[in-house]
């Protein structure tokens, strides 16, 4: 058959049935009707537990956030209560007139007693290596490099104590490095 001849589908016409379905009639029989039905309402029934869900995943996302919020809002709300014992000390030291320099000492180590208290109470921990130790440039900051009798790289003196929060450095602990012989 040549292009010529052959005739183009007109749009104009009825559509045809699909392969494998029949004419549509006005009754259905019961046992479709009743399928239909039931997929329906199980419909239905998923497409609300499917909203519940949602609504509650939502719910509980905005809970977590709210949280967080109150969480970083408050997190230092305990720290402080634990330094006003602190502070009362050392407002009570200054409240002494005639403080003698005993009386003075005394007071200040009971302070700082209550401060590390305090601290140790928070996790946060003292970091203060011990002449001849290893150099730890994660928990160490080195200050200067001086000729000494101990290996290379290992800590002289430290200069200024550090300090952890749990495993996680507050500060690096000042110190004095040996030099390389």
């Amino acid at each position: 058959m040549s292009d010529a001849t052959r005739s183009e589908p007109s749009f104009d016409a009825a559509p045809l049935p699909q392969a494998g379905t029949a004419e549509p009639t006005t009754a259905v029989p019961a046992d479709v009707a009743a399928e239909l039905a039931e997929l329906k309402q199980r419909h239905a029934e998923v497409s609300d537990a499917f909203l519940r869900a949602k609504a509650e995943v939502e719910n509980t996302r905005r809970r977590a956030e709210e949280e967080v919020s109150k969480a970083r809002k408050f997190a230092v709300e305990s720290f402080a209560e634990s330094m006003l014992p602190v502070k009362d000390s050392l407002e009570a030291a200054l409240a002494i007139e005639n403080a003698t320099p005993e009386q003075l000492r005394e007071g200040s180590h009971a302070t700082l007693r209550q401060l590390a208290q305090a601290l140790e109470r928070h996790k946060v921990v003292e970091l203060a290596p011990a002449a001849g130790s290893k150099f730890d440039p994660h928990q160490h900051q080195a200050i200067s490099v001086v000729p000494s009798e101990h290996e290379a790289n290992a800590v002289v003196a430290v200069l200024q104590k550090g300090y952890l929060i749990v495993d996680r450095v507050l500060r690096p602990a000042l110190v004095t490095v040996s030099a390389p012989k």
